[in-house]
């Protein structure tokens, strides 16, 4: 399997990655995986609960186990914001896709986000937003194979831009 054949989205929670994700697929006729869905399904709960009852070390393992055995095909993967922390999972996605960083200002971060145990964002006690922001940024950029900067966009200009460099730069067409 060739990189080009899956594509991986990853941010900070609220940059896009399902909504650019699931209009990226349908552009490119990809399919399109929910990580934290799949996670929900194969736990049988819902991620806040598996951060409740596991804590968020075992959170953080389940979601390494779920990212690391992926086996999809043309597909625009969208895994949790805190996938970076898992190394196993990095170096899969990595080896079966194109890794694209959705980046996005703290600020548009902080507008974006609601209820952040809603959400299923892993924080350690007593750490902000802003710290977990300056945390993760270094592994996304260490990460990516492609970095979009949303500054400004919609959700189709991000879709729009990133569909042209996949072409110009992986050659898939759409």
């Amino acid at each position: 399997m060739k990189k080009a054949d899956n594509i991986t989205l990853i941010g900070m929670p609220a940059s896009g990655k399902s909504t650019v994700g699931v209009l990226l697929a349908k552009r490119l006729g990809f399919s399109f995986v929910d990580v934290d869905i799949v996670i929900q399904e194969q736990e049988g709960r819902l991620l806040k609960e598996i951060i409740a009852q596991e804590g968020m070390d075992g959170f953080m393992e389940v979601e390494n186990r779920v990212n690391a055995s992926l086996d999809v095909h043309k597909s625009v993967i969208a895994p949790g914001g805190s996938v970076i922390y898992g190394k196993e999972a990095m170096e899969h996605l990595k080896e079966i896709s194109t890794i694209v960083y959705l980046k996005l200002s703290y600020e548009a971060v902080k507008e974006r986000l609601g209820n952040l145990v809603d959400r299923g964002v892993v924080l350690k006690d007593g750490m902000t937003l802003l710290d977990l922001y300056k945390e993760r940024v270094p592994y996304y950029e260490k990460y990516a194979d492609i970095t979009i900067d949303e500054a400004g966009q919609h959700p189709g200009e991000t879709v729009d831009a990133l569909r042209k460099i996949m072409e110009e730069r992986l050659g898939i067409t759409t």
